[in-house]
């Protein structure tokens, strides 16, 4: 069994989650990142997608969308911009946004801006799978 370290989640709003956990996982801009107690001091810039929580035999997941983590042998802290469980969601408002998102993506370039088209689809996908993976 792994050794425990505290995570911490806040955003603007609220503080997410605060509590010992054995493992997170989550993306980055540089890829996937998986942690452990011990891990090597370090700091990521997050990209949208699923947030896993594993504690014990429970593995709870969440759509984290933007922000930083600083990583410490002892402790992970998340500073989210958005970050939302499951049963926040509204599944038919992020399938519209996906929508609205590959829409834009897939029609003239020229009038839109791209990079806030790219990151609301992914976005919306990291609030589906969130849904999905329930």
């Amino acid at each position: 069994m792994a050794e425990k370290f505290k995570l911490t989640i806040v955003t603007p709003d609220r503080e997410f989650f605060n509590e010992d956990v054995d493992m997170v996982e989550f993306n980055t801009t540089e890829g996937e990142i998986g942690i452990y107690k011990g891990h090597i001091p370090l700091t990521v810039i997050v990209k949208p997608g699923i947030l896993t929580i594993t504690q014990g035999d429970s593995v709870r997941n969440a759509a984290l969308h933007a922000g930083f983590v600083q990583i410490l042998p002892e402790e992970v802290t998340i500073l989210a911009e958005i970050i939302e469980w499951p049963g926040e969601i509204d599944e038919e408002r992020a399938e519209a946004a996906k929508e609205r998102a590959e829409s834009r993506l897939s029609g003239d370039k020229s009038s839109i801006d791209v990079a806030r088209a790219e990151a609301a689809l992914m976005r919306s996908i990291a609030r589906i799978n969130a849904v999905k993976l329930k």
